[in-house]
């Protein structure tokens, strides 16, 4: 006990006047105040008051005339703001990370943050739009009748608003492919096997179907009222499709299967008002325009055209989806179809 103590005492008188005097106060500063790496405003603050003070604290060991040349913690914030910020200097963000400045392939700056331009594709407008899966089975009436028959209010409602219908129609369209993307994702963790690629392809449709939302949301704004509806059918439709995946996937995927087809008449209505001088086809929204790697002149009308072929891309996906479990078989044995990227 006696030698631990004379050990302590010793370190003690000999780190004390590094620890704690006013001296070391300064080259602290010196290293934050160097241009090349400009300092935090929190850690500033923080050092200030823990090193920049000193009045509370008497010199161990120090020199008693270097403890008035100690920089109060005013002086240093004033010399820190002084301080010209490098060029380039990066956006800070919470906890630390920074968000580096993107850049499309003309070189001008990326001003999206719901998507990245590696997420950018061409629509695939030469898919066939016609395909019809006809029902043979009970499953398969039930839920080409069921949507059938959700139909029928929607056009009330909307009539010939296609603008408002397909923003509205969007915020429940991308509803499926995450419920069913998760449900699979849990399920592959319960049983430790893959998915054979399903889990990323739903989830690319219900991210598809999100930017169909963000899109039409340039071309019409909605009311009070409709948002009000989406809250309730959103809230609706996502516990229904969730406990109907629950019970049968095949059934679910073939009522998206379905929901698509109506989808995709629903935007050739559209399409026929925007040639016929019903609608007018103004200019692309910018958003459009970047994501579909549209040209600089696209009008709406080609905005529609993509994204006709991306429900009709979804409508072949949830079908054979479907398919393959009336065969018998899971999702995991078949490989999930292509993307979009």
């Amino acid at each position: 006990m006696t030698s631990s103590r004379i050990t302590g005492s010793a370190l003690f008188r000999h780190l004390g006047p590094r620890l704690f005097s006013a001296a070391s106060v300064e080259p602290s500063y010196t290293l934050l105040l160097s241009p090349s790496r400009p300092p935090a405003p929190l850690l500033l603050r923080l050092l200030a008051v823990r090193m920049g003070s000193t009045s509370a604290s008497p010199v161990l060991g120090g020199d008693p005339k270097k403890e008035d040349e100690a920089k109060s913690a005013a002086d240093v914030e004033k010399e820190v703001a002084a301080v010209p910020p490098p060029e380039n200097k990066l956006v800070s963000r919470y906890w630390g990370i920074d968000r580096y400045k993107i850049a499309k392939e003309d070189g001008t700056p990326w001003r999206w943050t719901c998507f990245m331009p590696w997420e950018a594709y061409k629509s695939d407008t030469s898919i066939d739009l016609k395909k019809h899966h006809v029902p043979t089975t009970i499953l398969d009436k039930i839920a080409y009748w069921l949507v059938k028959t959700l139909r029928f209010p929607t056009d009330i409602f909307f009539q010939r608003r296609y603008g408002c219908r397909a923003m509205m129609l969007e915020t429940v369209a991308a509803v499926p492919g995450m419920v069913g993307g998760m449900l699979l994702h849990l399920r592959s963790l319960r049983r430790f096997e893959h998915s054979g690629g399903w889990i990323r392809a739903l989830m690319e449709e219900a991210e598809n179907e999100r930017m169909h939302l963000m899109t039409f949301m340039e071309v019409a704004q909605p009311r009070w009222y409709e948002r009000a509806l989406v809250l309730a059918v959103q809230g609706i439709f996502f516990n229904a499709y969730f406990l109907g995946y629950l019970i049968s996937p095949k059934f679910a995927h073939r009522v998206v299967g379905y929901l698509e087809e109506e989808a995709i008449h629903s935007y050739t209505e559209f399409l026929k008002d925007l040639e016929d001088g019903k609608i007018q086809n103004g200019p692309a929204p910018a958003i459009a325009i970047d994501y579909w790697c549209l040209p600089p002149d696209a009008t709406l009308k080609d905005v529609v055209i993509v994204v006709r072929a991306d429900e009709a891309h979804h409508r072949d996906v949830n079908h054979f989806a479907s398919d393959i479990h009336y065969q018998g078989l899971e999702l995991k044995s078949t490989p999930a179809p292509l993307g979009y990227h």
